[in-house]
């Protein structure tokens, strides 16, 4: 079936800059990394979100493509811009463990045995993006991961470092001339993300972004395209109230279908998770039953609870209303990083990312974030969360529930191979604003 509407992000970690001064089958200890990893990035992801909430209207980002760039960013960092890194991101690495004691699940299980070496978080990282790769080819949606390195041209970065990021984020380093091209450059840059992107994230390192000190820049780059499981049809699509959070009313198209899928209710939400094909993925809906609710319930919004709400998923028959949309974020994550503890590594005479060139002169002077999102009756792009029955807390109506998502809501992308979490956001209004 035809997939013409897709989810799509990209994360970049654009100019470490000099500074002003001058798939075989996992092992059960590679299993127990990739887990505590996938639980570090949602714990990440999550802590991320409460820092972005504060932003007006729509937000859509892919914590997953964040984590990926800054993980190749620490593996070149060393002494406490390397602990701040791994706190800030919750690597369960050894930094993490000295800077954090209140870990709880895989993440702290994994420490407790031992802290992940660079070499092994970076390998872990590896595993996680190969099985998301390979997933793709075998299943019926495409979902696509690159990384690159553009260096400055001659400039001495080690083999070592090098080395490590071709090996497990499959990132080859590009030469490139910031010092005397600096405008070509970054034209370099921009084109490789709009291919990797199927050209829907353009222009992302705006002029002024790179200048003659920038040595290095990392990216990632995230694509997916897929079908719902059970496509929406076009003919029941019909326009629709939905109600903003100031209580304005607008009209938008709403997709309806009534399908048996994975529903949960609370006395302050509504949850549904609607599959792409071969279920491998998924989008979850967390719908506050107030029209004005969706600030209160973002203050909710922990791993914790993430997980409790997830368990109390269960397939029923359910009536279903959502309404088309598209939305574009963007935004530079520096300041927000920096206030979440990540201060030395933007800090030019304190920074230390010495296991790139073997000197203290590094420091990040910019990260920068966009991403896309397109949903329709064929589909979305997902990563999904499976919601595993354990039990049924009360007696359910005969009736199938109404999920009727016409004022503002929050969704996820997750992988339910692994529970990542690929992609968040929330939806204050369909309408571009």
């Amino acid at each position: 079936m035809k997939t013409d509407k897709c989810l799509l992000m990209v994360a970049i970690l654009a100019a470490i800059s000099i500074g002003s001064f001058a798939e075989r089958a996992a092992a059960p200890s590679e299993a127990k990394d990739l887990e505590a990893v996938v639980e570090g990035n949602n714990a990440f992801a999550l802590a991320l979100y409460a820092q972005l909430r504060g932003l007006e209207g729509n937000l859509f980002f892919s914590p997953y493509s964040i984590s990926t760039a800054l993980a190749m960013t620490h593996a070149g960092a060393r002494g406490a811009t390397a602990g701040q890194m791994a706190q800030v991101l919750r690597f369960p690495t050894e930094h993490y463990k000295a800077l954090d004691s209140d870990n709880r699940g895989d993440l702290s299980r994994r420490i407790e045995q031992g802290p992940m070496s660079a070499e092994q978080l970076a390998a872990a990282f590896g595993r996680l993006q190969r099985g998301l790769r390979a997933e793709a080819k075998k299943k019926g949606y495409e979902l696509s991961v690159a990384n690159a390195l553009w260096g400055q041209k001659g400039y001495g970065f080690l083999r070592d470092f090098l080395g490590l990021v071709e090996a497990n984020y499959d990132g080859r380093l590009e030469q490139l001339d910031f010092v005397g091209a600096t405008e070509a450059a970054r034209r370099t840059i921009n084109a490789w993300v709009e291919e990797k992107t199927n050209n829907k994230i353009k222009e992302l390192i705006k002029p002024g972004v790179l200048s003659e000190l920038t040595r290095l820049v990392l990216t990632n780059a995230i694509y997916f395209k897929g079908n719902w499981d059970r496509q929406f049809k076009k003919a029941a699509t019909q326009p629709g109230p939905f109600t903003t959070a100031d209580g304005k009313k607008i009209e938008v198209p709403m997709m309806n279908q009534t399908e048996e899928l994975k529903y949960a209710e609370t006395e302050t939400f509504q949850g549904l998770e609607l599959p792409y094909v071969d279920n491998e993925l998924s989008m979850v809906v967390l719908l506050p039953k107030k029209i004005d609710g969706l600030g209160d319930f973002e203050q909710t919004l922990t791993a914790e609870n993430l997980s409790q709400w997830l368990g109390k998923f269960h397939k029923r028959k359910v009536i279903v209303s959502v309404p088309k949309f598209t939305m574009t974020s963007q935004f530079s994550l520096a300041s927000v990083l920096k206030s979440m503890g990540m201060t030395d590594a933007f800090t030019p005479d304190v920074a230390d990312f010495s296991g790139m060139n073997g000197g203290r002169d590094l420091f990040i002077s910019a990260v920068i974030h966009k991403a896309y999102v397109e949903v329709n009756e064929e589909g979305t792009e997902a990563a999904a969360a499976t919601g595993v029955v354990v039990g049924v807390t009360s007696v359910m109506p005969t009736q199938p529930p109404v999920f009727r998502a016409d004022h503002p809501f929050l969704f996820l992308i997750r992988d339910n191979r692994t529970a990542g979490i690929l992609f968040i956001g929330r939806m204050m209004s369909p309408k571009t604003q």
